[in-house]
């Protein structure tokens, strides 16, 4: 296009103030333009603002010296190029999306390729480097089991307990009992303990788990120590005690720990008679205490006064009170209660004493020491000073009687020994770890397993006179008839000629 020559000066000024108001329509548009483009483009960054306001400038400023039909021409080729331009962008967008659709797709089978991979080598390393595991059947093709990665533990020890040609002897001193006996336990327990075989590890024998409880509760020692000696781990040893301890107290002991019937009452009374000259003696009480860990709660309930002054130690304590026949075979027990309450403050809490109560022990007696109180049943020996020959005869009578609830108990610590320290079961779980100590007890006693007289534990359990000595004026003529009777018949060391 030519640009048309002026010579005279009224054209000039006549095309300065159409191009001076062109270019203010320009600006004038220019603002309109930015202000909808700022709007509607706030994420774009200025650079791209800068670059495209220039060429808005340009363009508008060409537009403004284009006749209509050049406008036209060069709108018309903007559009194509802005549709080619959008039209490319598309293409490269699809084509990008699909590359990574396939790439993700690729990735994806590649894992899954290498985790398959990593299962076939892990079945296939099932049975190597001593794993506790075996060859599992499948259903479809035969593959092995997967592999479960197990400490190497040795348990030669208990493989050689286990042979038939393991010394009686040998075997009694590691579970205070013969072979016959742990027999016949392992039976009556196996249907409770036992456990089926999982896919990952075969489970712990029957025989092996009663080992390990026996074991603990024999010798009192460390798990840590347990763990070595049969080649478990020391969390799997503390979950054996206390799941064997718990299958005693609910398999065995209402087998072999409970009060007595009628006909096997009298048979106790004649023996008792025997060995006291007291009629009607039907058991003989003790209440001992067990060592524990401080606890974290009721510490000064636990707290053992005698045991610390007697020993400059700090001591805490959890009862155990039983009742025993003629020999030494406990009836009854009562477990748990704190160390700083006396022996009669037990007793009232016990099953026993509500059970006497609603006349159960009507016409019998239980002979205990000084420190329970004198009551229908309860029988104890005088406490006061200068006693009568009469008295003092009658004292030794029931110290005869007392003597075997305390030789039970010497036998009970001296066979599980740890009863004698502080153990690291907890307290809540303490109660029936000592009642399965106690029908452990029965059942060697009642199958005459002798204990290794280096065994016997000397019982110190200091006997404290309680607040009320005297709990019936009628009980009372009845201690003094039995004393009377013992030294006129010549039952008391000593007769009339």
């Amino acid at each position: 296009m030519k640009i048309p020559t002026f010579s005279d000066p009224q054209s000039l000024s006549h095309l300065f103030t159409l191009l001076t108001s062109s270019f203010n329509q320009m600006n004038d548009n220019n603002s309109t333009v930015r202000k909808r483009r700022r709007i509607n483009s706030d994420s774009d960054d200025g650079s791209t603002q800068k670059k495209k306001k220039k060429e808005e400038e340009v363009s508008d400023t060409l537009t403004s010296f284009l006749d209509k039909e050049d406008q036209e021409e060069f709108e018309r080729i903007s559009e194509e190029e802005k549709l080619s331009n959008e039209t490319n962008h598309m293409e490269k967008k699809n084509a990008m999306l699909d590359y990574y659709s396939n790439h993700h797709d690729s990735y994806r089978d590649v894992v899954e390729e290498s985790e398959k991979l990593k299962r076939k080598r892990s079945r296939a390393t099932a049975t190597e480097d001593g794993a506790d595991s075996k060859d599992a059947k499948s259903s479809g093709g035969g593959g092995v089991q997967r592999r479960l990665w197990v400490k190497d533990r040795s348990g030669a020890w208990w493989d050689e307990c286990k042979k038939p040609q393991f010394p009686e002897q040998e075997f009694k001193k590691a579970f205070r009992m013969g072979k016959a006996t742990f027999e016949a336990i392992c039976e009556e327990l196996n249907s409770v303990i036992a456990k089926e075989d999982t896919t990952l590890r075969n489970a712990i024998p029957v025989r092996q788990r009663v080992a390990v409880c026996l074991w603990r509760l024999a010798t009192g020692d460390p798990l840590r120590l347990v763990s070595k000696r049969f080649g478990l781990g020391i969390s799997t040893c503390h979950k054996l005690v206390l799941e064997v301890c718990t299958a005693i107290k609910n398999v065995l002991m209402p087998k072999y720990l409970n009060w007595p019937d009628e006909v096997s009452l009298m048979k106790i009374k004649n023996e008792f008679e025997s060995i006291s000259s007291i009629p009607n003696v039907v058991g003989s009480i003790y209440t001992s205490h067990v060592p524990i860990i401080a606890p974290k709660i009721s510490l000064a309930s636990y707290f053992n006064k005698r045991h610390t002054e007697r020993n400059q130690k700090t001591s805490y304590s959890i009862t155990v009170q039983g009742v025993v026949d003629p020999r030494g075979v406990f009836t009854d027990v009562c477990i748990g209660w704190p160390g700083s309450m006396n022996d009669d403050q037990v007793l009232e809490k016990s099953a026993l004493f509500h059970r006497a109560n609603g006349g159960l022990m009507k016409g019998v007696w239980i002979v205990g020491g000084s420190g329970y109180p004198l009551m229908d049943w309860v029988l104890v020996p005088y406490t006061q000073q200068n006693l009568t020959w009469t008295q003092h005869a009658f004292n030794e009578k029931t110290s005869e009687v007392q003597k075997v609830a305390k030789d039970a108990f010497a036998r009970l610590k001296g066979r599980w020994s740890c009863l004698q320290k502080r153990t690291e079961v907890k307290l809540q779980d303490l109660p029936v770890v000592l009642g399965a100590c106690c029908v452990l007890h029965n059942i060697c006693e009642l199958r005459n397993e002798e204990i290794d007289p280096e065994l016997m534990f000397d019982i110190i359990d200091d006997d404290m006179v309680p607040e009320v000595a005297l709990r019936s004026i009628n009980s009372m003529k009845a201690r003094d008839a039995i004393a009377h009777d013992l030294l006129h018949h010549g039952l008391a060391g000593t007769k009339f000629l």
